[in-house]
């Protein structure tokens, strides 16, 4: 199951929308009357005058569950679960009106509610996405309905308004993070696309308790674009980047030792297979690595002696050869 929450300014054309359209059926209401969409948006605005200045009184919900679980539900089940849920998000002592359509494969309805409630206070629609994924979750997996295959299935062209930043929000961060290994990168990296972070401090102290991204006029808690993106979760992942990208460095060739870069680097030329060629019985990198006697430099000392021995030798000779000559 996964849920849509919308909010806007118009009974009438929400109304007109969901109930008019082609198959739909009314399966319960509250506070409202059920004839038509004229008297589900007269009774709508008629609550709705206890507050005036509410700009945005509409509550719309799109409620969806897989078409796998579609041989699970019937209305009845529908409106118990779209209650329950409203529960769950705090929607509740208000007017309400659910609708089931039948124009897609999968099992959907919608709830049109006031949020003027019956006693003229408004319905909160703060942490309005992160209520919704916990309320979802909580109820797919109490009647055991199948789960979604997550956000990279959902068709973006189809979606509109805050849902439609939303994911474009998480395929940018998504994307952004798996290229950076701390917050300044990743900060950097989302202000060049046009994405700002503004970070949640405990009372009193630096620590940072959450974090919200910003782009254009919409602000949004990382935990409600994704679970993955609260600050605990992003500050894991950079930790994991982080931590490859040093083993990565470790394996870098000019940290190798010289007979592991030549066989990379024969590797990397294509002449692997000329290791073994055979020279004077050897192959070639053992030739290569082979230890070979180089000359140290000249000791001054040590040639002056060897001069002095040779040119007492060579006198000695020469007197001895004169005495047998005469």
């Amino acid at each position: 199951m996964i849920g849509k929450p919308i909010t806007g300014r118009s009974f009438g054309g929400c109304v007109r929308y969901v109930v008019n359209k082609q198959d739909a059926k009314i399966i319960s209401a509250e506070g409202v009357r059920m004839q038509n969409a004229g008297t589900i948006t007269h009774d709508f605005n008629l609550q709705r005058r206890m507050r005036p200045e509410l700009g945005k009184a509409v509550g719309h919900l799109v409620l969806s569950w897989s078409k796998e679980d579609l041989s699970k539900l019937s209305d009845e089940i529908m409106v118990e679960q779209a209650k329950e849920y409203m529960d769950k998000v705090g929607i509740c002592n208000t007017q309400f009106v659910v609708v089931r359509h039948h124009d897609r494969e999968h099992p959907h309805l919608h709830v049109i509610y006031n949020r003027v409630d019956n006693n003229g206070n408004t319905i909160t629609d703060k942490n309005n996405f992160a209520k919704n994924v916990k309320a979802c979750k909580e109820i797919t997996l109490k009647y055991g309905y199948h789960l979604g295959e997550g956000k990279d299935q959902v068709n973006r062209q189809a979606l509109k308004g805050t849902e439609k930043t939303r994911y474009e929000l998480f395929d940018i961060i998504k994307t952004t993070l798996k290229q950076s290994t701390d917050w300044k990168q990743l900060e950097a990296k989302l202000h060049k696309q046009g994405i700002g972070i503004a970070y949640k401090f405990r009372s009193g102290s630096t620590e940072v308790q959450g974090i919200s991204f910003e782009k254009g006029d919409i602000k949004m808690k990382g935990s409600a674009i994704d679970r993955s993106l609260s600050y605990a979760g992003i500050n894991t992942q950079l930790k994991v980047n982080r931590q490859m990208q040093q083993q990565q460095e470790i394996r870098r060739p000019d940290s190798l030792s010289l007979a592991d870069q030549l066989r990379e680097a024969i590797r990397q030329h294509g002449q692997a297979d000329q290791l073994h060629l055979p020279i004077d019985g050897k192959g070639i990198l053992e030739t290569l690595l082979e230890p070979q006697f180089v000359a140290g430099p000249p000791d001054p000392m040590g040639d002056a002696d060897i001069a002095r021995r040779k040119r007492k030798k060579h006198e000695a000779e020469h007197s001895q050869s004169q005495g047998i000559s005469r």
